[in-house]
């Protein structure tokens, strides 16, 4: 499995201030610690402010928000966070 970013190894967080988890359609870089970015990214799906200065925010959702709102209909167990499928 190759986890290596464009850039190589992980590179360091890029904290803007004025970009927060405050809102449906962010999209963030998913790491598992300070400077572990590497290819990885999430969506949120309602404001998450525990998240900012934490995951580094570098879009958010333009257009089609109808299906992300889809997605977030998706059972999900909560043991493993996972999409429970029939």
């Amino acid at each position: 499995k190759d986890d290596s970013s464009f850039w190589g190894g992980a590179f360091v967080d890029e904290f803007d201030d004025r970009l927060k988890h405050d809102r449906e359609g962010i999209v963030s870089m998913a790491n598992s610690g300070r400077n572990t970015n590497k290819q990885q990214f999430f969506l949120t799906f309602g404001p998450a402010p525990h998240l900012d200065r934490k995951h580094t925010v570098f879009g958010k959702v333009i257009d089609s928000m109808q299906v992300l709102r889809e997605m977030k209909k998706i059972a999900i167990d909560k043991k493993n966070n996972c999409p429970i499928h029939d």
